[in-house]
């Protein structure tokens, strides 16, 4: 999705960002509840209750009341359209919105894939020429229909000719974040027909394993995936009798929006209880302390602090309360005919009758009955379900946000009590293909996107959206655009895409968007009806224009970029778990859907009257056909052809409908070059706008694969009529015959006369016998003319620039050589409310995403800012000055800018340095080119990659149900396993360098981590774009997962390393030295520390290697990397000249982990042993025996039985070696499926007692009562007896343990045996109940002598101990502090054994969060990619 704004230096994708104004309140549904999706929403009337949306950022015309004046079309070459910018391309979450407040939120979604919501401006737009929207004043159905813009575009003119072809017999697939059934208008079309066909999560993040297989017992119940026994519904036919289960952690279904409203609430309610529990628990310590004035008796105390524990346990539940929410159980069966689902959502409701699964209406896949259900009353959730792979795969699909819904309703919505808020096109259907990950907040990944692919093409699609996209490294290019290619070209659908929120600067057009030939890019356009009206602005715009933030043209290659625009901004459906009907959002996400509707209105009237339909056609008809922009040719940049008109569009198509459907690919080359090709020509760096060059176009003809070659590709010729819209400029040959294999021309671009600053100019091709087609194919010309800076110091200002809301400067500088960071001020007056503007720069190098930076400069008073940024010497920057669309609204004051730009540098002979471990330095050589710099070098290493391989590797076919392309190639995935370790809780983030930071860009498909330790427990997961994840100490797996198709290149990529990068403490930073001699570092003199650097003259000094002890955990191979910088700011805050990243031209440095040192004295020899050869060989038989012994698993009988006899015999031999019978006690412990506990545990106490009988505790305490002289025997000695008291200590824990489990057997048969007349077990009338509990309080008094008791290995017996006398606030209190020192992976004996003192002491509220945890913590199994 595309939302504009790049948070923290991340991109986000999402191109939609919502307004936060309520809008009509939503009606909340009943529990669970399913409706038949065709079956229409209840007719509510929709109030004009709309409160003040200041935020939204699409213009729409009210058709009653403002007339657009629709200029006459002018020749289709000569259409201009309007620059204006784009907030912020979400790279990573690419959704194009923009969200109320004046700061917009673009639609184009970036890497955040929910909508980020970005406040941008407060104003509203005016111009000097607005007198007559001064008196203008909007009625109520003026204002409804400016809400949902329409006539901007000729929707309404179209219709009233043709109110039939109202994307009736059109569908549309709806890339997004999935789109809710339940939301207003979107249940049925305008002819009665279902309006969503299918519902589909494309990301998996919705998928449980349901690969479990169980069966009802004799009640009717089966056991869940999470442990509750589930009644089953006795009227459910299932012939088999099987039950695929499974499970799910609710939160993970739904948006961070909703989970944090349902966290609230359940909080709310959960400190109620336990506040509950508090003032019980006050209570009765005041009641305690009224009974006993004077506590003098231990018990009595002990019973106080046990009360005293109890309340401290409470309050602090109150304080690490962090809910995870409750957990859905699922079922899954096949009837006889369809795969059927359900349910079990007791969890999430308050009443314990409600949500059971015997209660739940089954489900099937959404596209056979178009059924849907909602979780609860609490949440107002909608989701369906799929089933795939023979029910062991079931998919919940929610929504990842609002923004896909809300793309669906301005494409497609149908209100009949309201017709002036239906979508563009009512009559059309949809299905929605889910492409944003519920565990990525919604960004896109490559599998959501291919499966989208696949599902549009077997629903027989027409047509798609995707208001997604990021940056891009390489336009028109990755496995995503070839996929888009084969479905536009083969199977004839026409893709629609927002084109970013990054404006104004150009070449922020994002990918697929605005970067990929076969998709229809499409700009944000704000009309006057929208600022007055969705917007509330004070006076509107006299004409329509481009929203600031939308994303400009050309792409990197020289392609136009945006191909139309349409109105950006709409308040529409949204979910219903939002709790509100319709919200406002605006963005090129929102631009999208507009356009996409009303193409689906053109292909309606195709279909109807049998006009074919093609991607070629219909673009060619839509760009031909729009309505300028703006004044200049340059405005073609900002919105393309111009503004779509569907009436306009549709008589072309008419007019056009025998003409050969072809596209003219464009592929153009420096003449005397073959590479690199483009598809425009963009002279953008100072040389080549010197010379006048010569280019080879060539243009091909394409045609579907379905045309015949004989009727269409022979006889296809056309005599093309070339022109040029400047040819003083741009010289062209006049004529062109075209064949069906293409024909190459050459032009020639002479920018020398041009003066500084932007220029466009087209070379298109007419139809020589059809002029009235308007261009055949276009060739744009972009050429940025940079100025020269020629004052020493390099500097540069521009004054007395005067801006109006909208207004945008471009300025265009040569950056000298040697510059690397810009220091600028910016001076601002003569204005009187607030203003806001965008100051934005951009640079073009090769193979590399632009480099762009931004400030969101606001001002409410005249003043001053200044602000630094990196720049790359020689290449041409772009400096974009825009004042906000909406900024300044109600103000006829023009503001006056003042803009200075210094110039500084510091060339250096390394920039990015690499210390390869060794002692010698890094010799740098820096000069300042320039002017005077003064050269402050300062380096830090501040983080450590780990490499890792992958200690396993899997390659698989994956389902036929998903992931099978149309072409019937199978995707196969490969699964690497890494094995990581950490000897410290850590911040990490994974980093695959191969892979990561390219979605669109790549020609892999996908790439997904997961990252979990020993119980299964997932921490992090992840996608191209890893995050930084808090883990503490243990070992973990990351498991990443690649897709592709080719079998031979996964399997070169079996072995692919993984960095594990973390950042270093403070304490650990290191930084490092300079010196002005080579042998600096080791002698210790000669330190560098600053200097003045004069033009012409370089001066040398060395970096240094880390002097300091390394960081714990620097093993071989690791790499340390931080930042170096060179020169110092001007700007510079204290303090922050000692942190080289933030200087805006900092460099990477690295360090590579040398060998450890050798240990000295590691491998010395001790003194000489006493005992003889033969004592010596003695023993390593003995200890070899132990070894073997202690190698036998005891997995079966059999084994058992081996180990019984070898022990037995180990023991005969050597009857009083304590390390054996350990070893032997150690074995027993270890057992797991116990058939007979009483006797296994006594054989535990049988063998603990011959480990106790063998040691001299007496000697022992003579031992440790001593202090030994801390030579090398004596220490030997201490080592000896410390092992035998461990031992000791170890048998004593273990007989404790055994003795307690007796005795809770004992209770456990001798309940059972009073409910029954058959009398006690065998076992019982062999012992003493009695005897035990005496016992085991022996053995603890015992086990408290030699090692303290309240230690993490010794602990439980304290819990037992405190247990068995009934204080069991006190016992809880020891086993979390036990819980909470434990430093290994979670054990799932001390939390069950926690929810059972939980439930003992009867604090039902904190069981059930005791129980959700239990899944967190300990899952059954892996979650599936």
């Amino acid at each position: 999705m595309f939302t504009s704004s790049q948070l923290g230096g991340k991109w986000h994708r999402r191109l939609g960002v919502e307004c936060s104004s309520s809008m009509l309140p939503l009606k909340s549904n009943p529990p669970i509840q399913f409706h038949p999706a065709s079956h229409s929403h209840s007719k509510r009337h929709h109030h004009p209750l709309f409160q003040n949306y200041q935020n939204t950022i699409h213009h729409m015309h009210n058709q009653h009341t403002f007339f657009l004046k629709l200029p006459k079309l002018p020749s289709p070459f000569l259409i201009k359209s309007l620059h204006r910018a784009n907030p912020k391309l979400i790279a990573r979450n690419s959704v194009l919105s923009i969200s109320n407040n004046s700061m917009l939120s673009s639609s184009f979604i970036s890497r955040s894939a929910a909508a980020d919501e970005i406040n941008d401006g407060e104003g509203n737009t005016t111009t000097s020429d607005t007198a007559s929207f001064r008196k203008f004043k909007l009625n109520q159905s003026t204002f409804l229909a400016s809400l949902m813009p329409k006539t901007e575009i000729g929707v309404d003119r179209f219709l009233h000719s043709h109110p039939r072809y109202d994307g009736r017999g059109v569908l549309i697939a709806i890339f997004d974040s999935g789109v809710d059934p339940a939301a207003a208008g979107l249940q049925v079309t305008s002819d009665g027909k279902p309006k969503i066909l299918d519902i589909l999560d494309c990301t998996g993040s919705g998928d449980i394993d349901t690969s479990k297989v169980v069966k009802a017992d004799a009640n009717g119940c089966i056991s869940g995936a999470s442990g509750a026994s589930l009644a089953i519904n006795t009227s459910w036919a299932n012939p088999s009798g099987e039950w695929h289960v499974g499970y799910k952690l609710v939160y993970e279904l739904f948006t961070e929006k909703l989970t944090s409203r349902l966290k609230k609430e359940r909080k709310k309610k959960w400190d109620e209880k336990n506040q509950e529990e508090i003032a019980k628990t006050v209570k009765q310590l005041t009641d305690f302390d009224q009974q006993h004035r004077k506590v003098e008796d231990a018990k009595l105390k002990k019973t106080c602090e046990d009360l005293q524990n109890r309340l401290d346990l409470l309050r602090k539940h109150s304080e690490s309360y962090d809910d995870k929410g409750p957990t859905i159980d699922a079922v899954v069966w096949y009837d006889g005919e369809v795969w059927r689902v359900a349910l079990d959502t007791q969890s999430l409701e308050e009443d314990s009758d409600c949500g059971k699964l015997a209660n739940f209406v089954p489900l099937t896949n959404f596209r056979t009955e178009r059924k849907y259900g909602v979780f609860s009353k609490l949440d107002a959730c909608t989701f369906v379900a799929n089933v795939y792979n023979d029910g062991n795969v079931l998919s919940i699909v929610t929504d990842s946000s609002a923004h896909g819904t809300h793309v669906a309703g301005i494409a497609t919505a149908f209100h009949p009590e309201e017709p002036l808020l239906n979508g563009v096109a009512p009559g059309a259907q949809l299905i929605s293909c889910k492409i944003g990950d519920s565990r990525l907040g919604s960004m896109e990944t490559g599998t959501g996107l291919t499966r989208a692919l696949i599902a549009s093409v077997e629903h027989k699609c027409d047509l798609i959206n995707m208001s997604y996209g990021e940056p891009t490294l390489l336009p028109d290019y990755g496995r995503f655009v070839d996929l888009v290619n084969e479905v536009v070209n083969k199977h004839r659908l026409i893709f629609v895409s927002s084109a970013g929120n990054n404006g104004p600067a150009l070449s922020t057009v994002g990918a697929p968007g605005g970067t990929s030939s076969s998709i229809i890019g499409v700009g944000a356009y704000v009309s006057p009806a929208m600022a007055a009206g969705a917007h509330g602005v004070v006076e509107p715009p006299s004409e329509g224009l481009e929203y600031t933030w939308s994303s400009r043209g050309p792409t990197a290659d020289g392609d136009l970029g945006v191909c139309i625009s349409a109105p950006g901004g709409a308040i529409a459906p949204v979910p219903t778990w939002t709790l509100q009907r319709r919200m406002l959002m605006n963005g090129t996400s929102m631009s999208s859907p507009s356009a996409c509707g009303g193409i689906a209105l053109l292909i309606s009237a195709m279909k109807a009257e049998r006009i074919p339909v093609s991607p070629y056609s219909v673009r060619k008809a839509l760009e031909n056909t729009t309505v300028p922009i703006g004044d200049s040719p340059e405005d073609k940049l900002s919105t393309g052809q111009g503004l779509m008109q569907v009436d306009k569009c549709y008589e072309y198509i008419q007019k056009s409908q025998n003409i050969p459907c072809v596209w003219y690919q464009i592929n153009i080359n420096q003449s005397g070059k073959t590479n690199p090709s483009s598809r425009g020509i963009y002279l953008r760096e100072a040389n080549a706008c010197r010379q006048s060059t010569e280019w080879t176009v060539l243009v091909d003809p394409k045609f579907h694969e379905d045309a015949n070659k004989l009727e269409d590709l022979v006889v296809f010729e056309e005599c093309i009529e070339l022109h040029s819209s400047d040819s003083t400029v741009v010289k062209a040959p006049e004529y062109l015959l075209l064949t069906h294999n293409g024909r190459t021309f050459n032009i020639v671009v002479d920018p020398t006369n041009l003066s500084d600053g932007l220029h466009y100019y087209e070379v298109y091709g007419i139809d020589c016998k059809a002029p009235w087609r308007g261009p055949l194919f276009r060739i744009p010309i972009t050429i940025t003319k940079p100025m020269a800076v020629i004052n020493r110091p390099p500097q540069v200002s521009f004054s007395e620039m005067l801006f109006q809301p909208g207004h945008i400067e471009r300025k265009y500088i040569e950056v000298p050589h040697g510059a690397s960071w810009v220091e600028a001020t910016m001076n601002i007056s003569s204005f009187d409310t607030p203003r806001r503007f965008f100051v934005d720069t951009i640079q073009i190098c090769p193979l590399q995403r632009p480099l762009k930076w931004r400030s969101v400069v606001n001002f409410s008073s005249p003043a001053a800012k200044s602000f630094t940024f990196r720049v790359v010497g020689g290449q041409t920057l772009e400096l974009v000055i825009a004042q906000f669309w909406s900024s300044g609204i109600g103000s006829h004051e023009t503001t006056n800018v003042d803009l200075k730009i210094v110039f500084h540098g510091i060339k250096v002979s390394q920039e990015e340095i690499v210390l390869d471990g060794s002692d010698a330095p890094v010799r740098v050589d820096a000069e300042a080119l320039l002017a005077s710099e003064k050269l402050a070098p300062v380096a830090n290493l501040i983080k450590i990659r780990v490499p890792y391989r992958p200690g396993d590797a899997k390659i698989s076919a994956l389902s036929n149900d998903r992931d099978k392309l149309p072409s019937g190639k199978q995707i196969l995935a490969l699964t690497l396993t890494y094995k990581i370790k950490l000897d410290d809780g850590a911040v990490i983030k994974p980093q695959i360098p191969f892979l990561n930071g390219r979605i669109y860009d790549t020609k892999f498909e996908s790439q997904f981590y997961m990252i979990s330790d020993s119980n299964k427990r997932v921490y992090s997961s992840g996608d191209a774009y890893p995050t930084s994840t808090k883990l503490p100490k243990g070992e973990y797996n990351l498991q990443l997962y690649v897709r592709h198709e080719n079998l031979q290149i996964l399997e070169k990529m079996k072995q692919l390393v993984l960095f594990i990068e973390r950042n270093l403490e403070d304490k650990d930073i290191i930084r490092l030295s300079f010196f002005s001699q080579p042998d600096g570092p080791l002698m210790g003199n000669g330190s560098f520390k600053s200097s003045t650097l004069i033009p012409g003259i370089k001066e040398g000094f060395y970096l240094g290697p880390p002097k300091d002890k390394l960081p714990k955990n620097s093993l071989q191979g690791s790499v340390l990397v931080g930042s170096i910088s060179y020169g110092k700011l001007s700007f510079a805050g204290q303090g922050e000249h000692k942190n080289p990243e933030k200087h805006p031209a900092s460099y990477q440095i690295s360090y590579i982990v040398p060998p450890n040192k050798i240990d000295e004295e590691k491998g010395k020899t001790s003194l000489s042993s006493k005992k003889t050869v033969p004592e010596h060989f003695e023993e390593e038989v003995r200890d070899a025996k132990i070894k073997v012994l202690g190698g036998i698993k005891q997995e079966s009988d059999e084994d058992q039985l081996e180990w019984n006899k070898l022990s037995a015999l180990l023991k005969s031999e050597y009857p009083k070696y304590t390390l054996l019978l350990a070893k032997i006690l150690e074995g027993l412990v270890s057992r797991s499926n116990i058939k007979d506990k009483f006797h296994h545990n006594e054989e535990i106490i049988n063998a603990a007692n011959e480990v106790i009988d063998s040691i001299d505790k007496e000697e022992l305490t003579q031992y440790f009562a001593l202090k030994n002289d801390p030579d090398e025997d004596a220490e030997k000695i201490k080592k000896k007896k410390e092992t035998t008291r461990d031992q000791l200590a170890e048998a004593l824990y273990q007989k404790g343990l055994a003795l307690a489990e007796i005795e809770s057997l004992r209770e456990v048969n001798n309940s059972l045996a009073s409910a029954s007349t058959e009398g006690a077990f065998p076992h019982e009338q062999s012992s003493d109940n009695g005897i035990h509990q005496n016992l085991f309080d022996e053995n603890f008094i015992e086990l408290k002598k030699w090692v303290d008791v309240k230690c993490t290995k010794y602990g439980i017996l304290l819990v037992t101990h405190e247990r068995r006398s009934q204080r069991l606030g006190t016992a809880l209190k020891v086993l979390t502090d036990i819980i909470q020192d434990d430093a290994e992976p979670a054990k799932k004996k001390l939390y069950e054994l926690k929810l059972s003192l939980v439930e003992e002491i009867g604090w039902t509220h904190l069981a059930s969060y005791e129980r959700e945890w239990m899944l967190v913590r300990f899952p059954p199994s892996l979650p599936l990619f």
